[in-house]
């Protein structure tokens, strides 16, 4: 056991290199100092709200200088940060914080298209949270919602030094919710040393370097694994630069690249879809490519059409990553510096193992070209288990600490591993996994609603779609459109259904199981 706290990552570059910028967002520039010193502001409002070690601090903010000082100032009061999404609707939110036992939550207030604060606040109290902290795009502005507080309210007489808690690196930083294709999003607990470990791999797998200091565009979600744990740590972790733009849009995207000089671009192939569909006369294609260093991806399958555009349009090779919340996310990656391997998603990572296993008996598939098995991954970057669900932990996580991933693959002969097919129900759409036991179960509680099934269907763009294919109860009525509309109102963006289809019934096995396959 030893002494480590996440925290760590921020406070040592920001005594190197104080005055280094940090994070960037249209035009305000904030250095490491800044950050930091705003990290202790929160770490200090926390303690004086007596949360502090092994308590638990939800956050749901988009990518805005917020999410980082915050994140980093749960960590240094020695709380664990719960991460959620910002478009989860007031009863998701209220499950979430029910779940993880959150002491507080901060909020972003969010905008007339995304009322993330209403939704916050209207789960916080479904809940019984009572420490509610609301992000206010203008820090000194009154809150929006009576009786609560803002960020700048809650920090604005607090020190910006603060002495971190001390941690140990086996205790859980940051709880990451995931979902099989069975239940309801569980708590992934990540430990400290975990993230830590997986931040630093930016050196082995990116060439990343403190001497290098990288300009990373952070366009992933930093709520999501894959952008809070590659780019915002790993950035901060080798003093780079974070550029944040909240939300993906391609000519936004290109054209913020050409003016900070992005040398580091993570995306999921949708987005990589994006750019080369963005790019045009007026976009100087030379200077983008110039600049770029490493542009990575991750999230889905990357068609090989996309590598061969990108790498002939920009000069660099996309390198494929694979993960899970469960795996802090980083498990393999395509090696920096050789040819790329389209469809592969590269070896595992120093200090991780892989091997593919039989889904029934969990023993070794014996190698040849064409076996296939289900990955499991052994490693630093493994999770410590489900938050609160130890026969969930069980079902996934040997005694030993190999993890079972649900992914089908292959591997080739030098060692390089090729999914076959994701966790049987999964739906990934946009990068954003989407679990349909969850909808499915949403989507019984409308009164018309007898049976559903939710499978995904192919979209050009957004990789999957994701469709519920419905019979409705005797005597009800309801109309695809309707559905659609109210399914909208119940469930995060990225997770209901725009395809809606009515059916007289399901086809089922003899034992009553739908058969999904045959609607696909």
């Amino acid at each position: 056991m030893s002494t480590y706290n996440l925290a760590s990552l921020l406070e040592d570059t920001a005594t190197k290199n104080p005055e280094r910028t940090a994070i960037v967002l249209g035009d305000i520039r904030l250095s490491y100092a800044q950050v930091n010193g705003a990290a202790n502001q929160v770490a200090s409002l926390l303690a004086s709200k007596g949360i502090g070690a092994g308590d638990r601090v939800a956050l749901m903010s988009p990518n805005l200088p917020y999410f980082t000082m915050v994140y980093f100032g749960i960590l240094k009061a020695g709380a664990t940060v719960v991460p959620l999404n910002v478009l989860l609707k007031s009863r998701e939110v209220a499950y979430h914080l029910q779940d993880s036992g959150a002491k507080a939550l901060f909020a972003f207030e969010g905008t007339p298209e995304l009322a993330i604060g209403a939704e916050a606040h209207a789960g916080a109290q479904e809940a019984g949270v009572e420490n509610l902290f609301l992000i206010t795009a203008d820090p000194t502005a009154a809150s929006p919602i009576e009786g609560v507080t803002t960020l700048g309210q809650g920090i604005g007489t607090q020190p910006p030094t603060f002495d971190t808690v001390a941690t140990d690196e086996d205790d859980t930083a940051v709880i990451l919710y995931t979902s099989g294709t069975t239940g309801r999003p569980k708590g992934a607990e990540l430990r400290h040393r975990n993230m830590r470990d997986n931040a630093l791999s930016g050196g082995d797998l990116f060439g990343a370097s403190e001497d290098t200091v990288d300009t990373y565009l952070a366009v992933l979600p930093l709520f999501h694994a894959f952008g809070q744990t590659v780019v915002q740590n790993g950035a901060i972790a080798y003093g780079g630069t974070i550029v944040l733009l909240p939300r993906f849009d391609a000519s936004a995207a290109l054209a913020t690249m050409l003016k900070e000089g992005v040398t580091f671009f993570a995306g999921v192939p949708t987005m990589y879809w994006g750019l080369l569909g963005a790019l045009s006369d007026d976009i100087d294609v030379t200077t983008l490519a110039k600049n770029l260093r490493v542009a990575v991806a991750g999230g889905s399958a990357l068609p090989v059409e996309i590598h061969k555009e990108f790498e002939k349009r920009f000069g660099v090779t996309i390198l494929e990553g694979y993960g899970l919340s469960e795996t802090s996310p980083v498990a393999s990656f395509s090696v920096f510096g050789q040819p790329v391997r389209p469809g592969s998603i590269g070896v595992p990572i120093p200090g991780v193992e892989m091997k593919l296993v039989d889904p029934a008996s969990w023993d070794e598939v014996e190698w040849t070209p064409d076996a296939i098995g289900e990955i499991a991954i052994k490693g630093n970057n493994v999770f410590k288990g489900y938050y609160n669900r130890p026969e969930a932990t069980a079902e996934v996580l040997t005694e030993d600490g190999w993890f079972r991933s649900g992914d089908l693959a292959k591997r080739d002969e030098d060692g390089w591993y090729y999914i076959v097919d994701r966790a049987k129900e999964l739906i990934i759409r946009g990068g954003f996994n989407v679990y349909p036991r969850e909808i499915e179960e949403v989507l019984l509680t409308h009164p018309a609603v007898s049976l559903a099934a939710v499978i995904g269907v192919p979209h050009d763009s957004h990789g999957e779609e994701v469709k519920a294919v419905l019979v409705l109860k005797p005597g009800a009525s309801a109309t695809p459109e309707e559905i659609v509309a109210w399914s909208k109102e119940q469930m995060a963006a990225y997770k209901y259904p725009r395809i809606v289809e009515i059916v007289e019934a399901l086809p089922m096995t003899a034992t009553g199981k739908i058969l999904k396959r045959e609607l696909k």
